[in-house]
């Protein structure tokens, strides 16, 4: 089963794809839009961009990191526009989706809720046997998401 990761945002949108049978990595990278133009502009391009990803890889469910309120609300509201183009591309596709907090992302991926982005990054890579840590942390976090999501279904079954 694949699985597509996302790490919403309204300039760069992390994605990242895993295969889980066996677990690899089947790519990841980072979707960009100018960050000068007008947010319904990048919102049109970061759905055009991910709709290609949906098109090429055929993702069966997706994972999506909710956004984080407390450090900057205007933030968590343009990181949650940009959401929305991944729940409609999912909604759209008849995909399962499933939502996760930054800090049940860390703590599935790293056993630590606080770990930061280069223990993110480090387990991701472990986890997904590469020889370097994805890059840029965009891309990293949208594997963890998927990771998480993995995880998490892995536990919930006995």
């Amino acid at each position: 089963m694949r699985i597509l990761g996302v790490d919403p945002g309204s300039v760069c949108m992390g994605y990242g794809i895993i295969e889980t049978e066996p677990l690899s990595l089947v790519t990841f990278g980072v979707l960009r839009a100018p960050a000068r133009s007008p947010l319904e502009s990048r919102l049109l391009i970061l759905f055009q961009k991910l709709e290609e990803v949906f098109l090429h890889y055929h993702p069966a469910t997706v994972a999506v990191e909710e956004p984080f309120v407390a450090e900057n609300p205007r933030a968590a509201l343009a990181v949650g526009r940009a959401q929305a183009v991944a729940f409609l591309l999912t909604a759209r596709a008849g995909l399962p989706i499933h939502r996760y907090a930054p800090t049940q992302v860390r703590r599935q991926v790293t056993s630590y809720g606080g770990g930061d982005k280069l223990q993110v990054q480090e387990m991701v890579r472990v986890l997904l046997g590469m020889d370097a840590a994805p890059q840029p942390t965009d891309a990293s976090d949208a594997l963890a998401v998927a990771l998480c999501h993995l995880l998490q279904e892995r536990r919930a079954c006995p």
